[in-house]
């Protein structure tokens, strides 16, 4: 692993960033789910489904930002073939188990403004259960036919990957065998989650706002509008860069490799520093769960 090529010189830089990002995201998810799991009244659907984010974004961010930082500051760019075909299959499968939590939490949100009498009789624990599984059996679907594939081609030596984690697009570039298949079968399996995915949340968001509109109190619909185009934000931050790398890694081989890696990066750092302050801490609930967790320990 090369790192971020053509930026080599700024490596110490890039990681202070990168090293703060990461920081962030282990404290602010990990106290997320210390103080739902602490607090009987934050039991509730949508404190679920916040918790099997900040297990996800716990995971996603420490598959790759450990090593990052090793080839950033010790020049350590060696990693065996199993530890990348490892690391690559946790970076993507969480990431479609990402997507598909964000749908959930789209549609909790969707039950609790436009059908809150009826919230807890349709989001029942069984519900979320068969939820949480239905995502992770999804990620283990697509991602393990590509990790498979990927086992089998041979590799061409020198395996060097201009890149700072095992991106599966980057990987198959090494293959001294075509690999058209595999390259289809990625793209093809990136774009759909991600563009069925951002349907459901925009409709949830749609139907959301329509409802928000029809609410006489302006300072509740400017709240909602706030909290909905905050979501929004890092959902975009978390979809748009990681398609586009891919998509740049395969059609686009005239631009700075650095640019392709940066948002391959970035996708994977931003939104889980990002998501505990966005969906968590921003939260009433939550900041009130916090105060009694503390109070009740002192």
């Amino acid at each position: 692993l090369t790192g971020i090529p053509g930026l080599q010189h700024l490596h110490h830089w890039i990681s202070i960033p990168f090293c703060i990002m990461y920081l962030v995201a282990l404290a602010g998810n990990s106290t997320l789910l210390c103080v739902i799991k602490a607090d009987p009244s934050l039991h509730l659907p949508m404190f679920l489904f916040l918790s099997m984010l900040a297990v996800i974004d716990l995971v996603m961010s420490t598959s790759i930002t450990p090593k990052m930082l090793g080839i950033f500051w010790f020049h350590s760019t060696a990693i065996s073939l199993d530890a990348c075909l490892t690391q690559m299959y946790f970076v993507h499968a969480f990431s479609v188990m990402e997507s598909g939590v964000l749908v959930a939490m789209a549609f909790d949100r969707y039950v609790a403004i436009c059908n809150p009498l009826r919230y807890l009789s349709i989001l029942t624990s069984p519900i979320v259960a068969a939820i949480g599984l239905a995502t992770l059996l999804r990620a283990v679907v697509f991602m393990s036919p590509l990790t498979f594939q990927i086992r089998r081609l041979p590799l061409c030596s020198p395996a060097v990957m201009d890149h700072s984690y095992c991106e599966h697009m980057a990987m198959l570039k090494l293959a001294c065998r075509d690999a058209a298949f595999s390259n289809t079968y990625s793209l093809s399996v990136s774009t759909y989650v991600v563009s069925f995915d951002s349907l459901l949340i925009a409709l949830s968001y749609t139907l959301i706002l329509r409802a928000v509109l029809s609410l006489s109190s302006p300072q509740a619909r400017k709240k909602a509008f706030s909290t909905s185009s905050s979501h929004l934000c890092i959902m975009a931050l978390f979809y748009i860069p990681g398609l586009l790398s891919m998509y740049m890694e395969r059609y686009h081989q005239e631009l700075p490799p650095h640019v392709r890696v940066l948002l391959a990066d970035l996708y994977l750092l931003i939104p889980p520093a990002f998501n505990p302050l966005i969906y968590g801490i921003r939260m009433k609930q939550i900041r009130d769960g916090a105060r009694r967790v503390i109070s009740q320990r002192r």
